[in-house]
């Protein structure tokens, strides 16, 4: 079974939450492995987050999920994936990082340097704890 790591509208909670998207398709239930980080930069392109993984300083938050094959294609689907296209997001495989364990290498869907280079930076590399903050703000 594939091993995803989600950091923003996937992760519990969220918009595209990813065990409901699986519910909504029928495909069994994501397992929750535990938290994990990679490295790069994240970045607020609006209501979603954009991960630059390109090794920079700075640690990406998020969870890793242990999927049934099916969900992939439904990821794919949510983060607008399509095989010879191009699009904002790409799949890729790379290693997360595990508190007290060894990195696990993870699917994943980061964005391309040059689409994030205008937009904020969130420099705590959690995009849950940056959006709450964000939307809570007084305008």
């Amino acid at each position: 079974m594939p091993l995803v790591f989600v950091y923003g509208t996937l992760r519990a909670g969220e918009v595209n939450d990813l065990n409901t998207a699986a519910a909504r398709h029928g495909i069994a239930a994501p397992r929750c492995l535990g938290s994990g980080t990679v490295a790069g930069r994240l970045y607020d392109f609006g209501s979603y987050p954009g991960l630059v993984a390109d090794g920079a300083a700075g640690a990406v938050l998020g969870d890793i999920y242990e999927v049934d094959e099916a969900l992939v294609p439904v990821l794919d689907e949510i983060e607008e994936v399509y095989p010879g296209q191009a699009t904002l997001f790409v799949r890729t495989t790379m290693p997360v990082a595990r508190p007290g364990g060894a990195p696990l290498d993870c699917l994943i869907y980061p964005v391309d340097a040059a689409a994030a280079a205008a937009l904020p930076r969130i420099e705590s590399g959690d995009w849950v704890t940056y959006r709450r903050a964000r939307d809570q703000a007084p305008a």
